[in-house]
């Protein structure tokens, strides 16, 4: 079988989730890793078995035996190392969010037109099979007509204005690093833009955004949104219909769901995966770029904008 060569740039936390759940994909492989620093990358390496260890992300990007690139640098790097990637002919899988504006956004899209390159957003929440299963639920009319959707994300974050998660320089804040996913859960199962929404913000004591409660208004259904660093939430979704409702355990890396009808549970599924659950996104898009795509038919360009679109309206409330 034909496997996409890849390379990673960024030798952090969710590089070494990608790397790993490399093992339980039929269609890639991790040939090589870039980090600022070669002991950085050396270390990457030996602790998953890549053959290649670049410092410098320049000399990742001329390596002609590779085909394509995952981002995993912070926030504020993903325009430029995308970008950067794009015009050297690789297809890029870019971590979320995929830029840190609207406008950000469309320059990368607009890159990744001009460059006939492939370009996704890495919201790997959308390939999991129980957030598959939940949608196909509400699609088949099992709980009738969508009415309510109840997303959230927040884990405990000590303020460090040096840290990633506080750095103003770096686009900190719980919205862009934790509160995407509940908004994606939204946008996935209603599948439109919110017509208005209403915000709710705290702050760090440098202004970085440690506390957001959104409540987005669609025709029908209302989406009840939260993101934190100053607590943890029970970080469950709930999609509820006319007849009945669907809960979502740890609804960003979900295994589960159950749909219920009143106070009766009346079915269940499970999903006893081998990895973390980047694999599913990683199998679709290594496909996508063997089949000659130029983007995803799940995360697509319009839908990484929408993303964006959704998040610069929150914050003009803060």
């Amino acid at each position: 079988m034909a496997k996409i060569r890849w390379g990673i740039v960024s030798a952090g936390t969710i590089a070494n989730t990608f790397a790993a759940d490399m093992a339980h994909v039929s269609n890639a492989e991790v040939c090589a890793v870039a980090a600022r620093a070669q002991t950085s990358a050396n270390e990457f390496a030996a602790r998953h078995g890549i053959a290649k260890a670049y410092q410098g992300y320049e000399n990742l990007f001329a390596d002609p035996d590779i085909d394509a690139i995952y981002v995993a640098t912070p926030h504020t790097l993903h325009l430029p190392n995308a970008a950067d990637a794009l015009r050297a002919g690789k297809a890029v899988l870019c971590e979320k969010p995929i830029t840190t504006s609207a406008a950000e956004c469309q320059s990368l899209l607009n890159i990744a037109r001009d460059t006939d390159a492939y370009l996704m957003e890495a919201m790997w929440t959308w390939f999991l099979p129980a957030i598959r299963r939940a949608k196909e639920w509400v699609d088949a009319g099992r709980i009738g007509e969508l009415r309510h959707i109840k997303a959230e994300l927040g884990y405990p974050k000590p303020y460090d204005p040096q840290s990633r998660l506080y750095d103003t320089s770096l686009a900190g804040g719980c919205l862009l690093d934790m509160g995407i996913y509940p908004i994606a859960i939204a946008r996935y199962f209603t599948e439109s833009n919110p017509d208005s929404l209403q915000v709710v913000s705290r702050h760090a004591p440098n202004g970085v955004d440690d506390d957001v409660a959104m409540l987005f208004n669609y025709d029908n259904c209302i989406a009840t949104l939260t993101t934190s660093f100053r607590c943890k939430l029970p970080n469950t979704a709930y999609i509820v219909g006319s007849e009945g409702f669907i809960v979502i355990p740890h609804c960003w890396s979900a295994r589960e769901c159950q749909l219920f009808v009143m106070h009766d549970q009346v079915d269940e599924f499970v999903h006893e995966r081998r990895g973390s659950g980047f694999e599913f996104q990683i199998e679709s898009v290594s496909n996508d770029i063997l089949q000659g795509y130029k983007q995803s038919k799940v995360v697509t360009h319009a839908t990484s904008l929408a993303f964006q679109q959704d998040m610069d309206r929150v914050r003009a409330k803060f």
